[in-house]
């Protein structure tokens, strides 16, 4: 069970844009100013009304169950005390072999963070990522229903979609799993972070998050968004994978009202089926982008990042 708690909102937790944060009680309150993203082809397009949450399931467990209160060993009883607690240690034993078995153990959390091309019109290039990088997860091995997903689009769901809702749906689904950690975020981006609804996450939010729900935990993280390379630094750590959709200066593309998906989401989507893993995956995804840059005569090169952790690609499933 995950020691650490749950997210709450205090004044000193997720520091908003402009330097505020959560004011105490449940909700984050909703930023007076709109975003203004500093993105090379977009700016001025409007706020979505209000972020929605999708939930894989009907709820959460906000934790495991408690370990049973052992009683005083009597002769009667000591021989099930002993029987049961060889059957805990042999099962605290085979657990780091379990997580090597696959991707059925682990925790993910897949967003889409906003509705809009980059010119403010309503558009499904982020919840088209959303939906298939789940696809492609679930077809992996992951369990569908360790998998949670969040939508920007208004109506979408049942919730909001900001960085408390995302770190308390980790923090749950951390306690009910034993293997890794996958988050994935398809979004704009500005030089602060990246924009969930009408927050911005930024690199030292999204730090806090994966060390109160999957410190210790192979973890892999991917933000596709403009200026996203600004999350290496923060994130990166001997267990974990971080790959980037561009340098922390750059902008990515793909993010017009005519685009399926944004050219990284893109990449990665298609070279998925020939990845035997997360590292090759982001090698792979990497030159596809580059490759699709030039071919459409847009630039700078957005020049996607990935940070390999010391220890990672050993603690990492291979695909096949």
């Amino acid at each position: 069970m995950n020691v650490m708690t749950r997210w709450h909102a205090n004044p000193h937790f997720l520091p908003q844009r402009g330097g505020g944060g959560l004011p105490p009680g449940p909700r984050e309150a909703r930023p007076e100013d709109k975003l203004r993203e500093a993105e090379q082809t977009g700016g001025g397009r409007p706020r979505a009304a209000r972020a929605t949450s999708i939930s894989a399931s009907a709820g959460f467990n906000p934790g495991s169950a408690p370990p049973p209160r052992w009683g005083r060993k009597t002769a009667r009883g000591g021989e099930k005390f002993r029987s049961a607690l060889f059957v805990i240690l042999f099962a605290l034993l085979a657990q780091p072999v379990l997580a090597q078995g696959g991707f059925s153990d682990w925790a993910a959390i897949v967003v889409a963070g906003d509705w809009h091309a980059h010119d403010g019109s309503p558009s499904e290039i982020f919840d088209n990522a959303r939906r298939d990088v789940t696809r492609d997860l679930i077809a992996l091995g992951f369990a569908r229903e360790n998998v949670m997903e969040f939508s920007a689009r208004p109506g979408a769901s049942n919730g909001p979609v900001n960085a408390q809702a995302i770190g308390n749906a980790l923090w749950d689904l951390s306690n009910r799993t034993r293997g890794g950690c996958l988050l994935y975020f398809s979004s704009h981006g500005s030089p602060d972070g990246v924009v969930l609804g009408d927050s911005i996450l930024q690199p030292n939010q999204l730090a806090r998050i994966l060390t109160n729900s999957c410190a210790g935990r192979p973890t892999v993280v991917v933000v596709s968004a403009c200026f996203s390379g600004i999350f290496e630094p923060a994130l990166a750590g001997a267990n974990r994978l971080i790959l980037t959709a561009a340098r922390g200066d750059r902008t990515s593309f793909g993010c017009g009202q005519t685009d399926r998906y944004p050219y990284f989401d893109e990449c990665l989507l298609s070279v998925w089926p020939r990845s035997d893993g997360f590292p090759t995956l982001g090698r792979e995804a990497q030159n596809c982008v580059a490759a699709r840059e030039k071919k459409e005569h847009v630039g700078p090169p957005s020049e996607p990042q990935m940070s390999i952790g010391a220890n990672i690609e050993s603690e990492l499933p291979k695909w096949r």
